[in-house]
């Protein structure tokens, strides 16, 4: 069974920055896709980001120019996230993908980390 640990989230004001981490348990080139969601209170839960094993990455346009996928050697997801608004407050989830096909569908993820709240106030 595949762990996913999420951490970083916080309570930051508007404008406020956050780096967000996913530990994998075991190495994530195991796997051809990385992405990060978020579901906020009565949403479904929503793609943030994705990056490839091939370092290809895919954002949400409400994520384009304010947040940032990236990942270590080994085991790590991140996501940066700059200029926070009070709209991205949501539990933030990482996820696997082994597939290629259907990068945009959270049922394709097969391991979920337990998601870190991120709230950002006005």
């Amino acid at each position: 069974q595949v762990q996913l640990v999420e951490s970083g989230g916080d309570l930051v004001h508007a404008g406020g920055s956050l780096r967000l981490s996913c530990v994998v348990s075991e190495n994530m080139f195991n796997f051809n896709v990385m992405g990060w969601y978020h579901q906020a209170p009565g949403n479904q839960r929503e793609l943030v980001a994705t990056m490839s094993v091939g370092g290809t990455t895919n954002y949400a346009d409400s994520a384009k120019g304010r947040f940032t996928i990236s990942r270590d050697n080994e085991n790590t997801v991140y996501l940066q996230m700059n200029s926070l608004k009070p709209e991205d407050t949501a539990i933030y989830y990482c996820a696997t993908y082994r597939g290629y096909n259907n990068i945009y569908s959270s049922s394709s993820y097969d391991y979920w980390g337990q998601g870190t709240q991120v709230t950002v106030s006005s």
